[in-house]
């Protein structure tokens, strides 16, 4: 029977919490200039503020609603 050497030395490694770990440097954005917005993403973004307009609008109906003011003015 032929036996199988291991000459493969297990590595060990350390698990550090981000909150212990040594802080590194964050890089400035400092000079970069604006991003050039494709039209596709301008659209995306007008339409996404518009969704959260109009959800918003609802939330604030439907708490009026339940606060029973939108009733009285009807």
């Amino acid at each position: 029977m032929a036996t199988m050497q291991n000459s493969f030395a297990p590595e060990y490694f350390e698990v550090i919490h981000p909150l212990n770990d040594v802080a590194e440097q964050k890089c400035s954005s400092e000079g970069l200039g604006h991003i050039a917005m494709t039209p596709a993403v301008r659209i995306s973004l007008t339409v996404l503020r518009g969704y959260l307009i109009l959800m918003t609008l609802m939330l604030g109906y439907h708490v009026l609603d339940l606060a029973g003011v939108v009733h009285s003015i009807r």
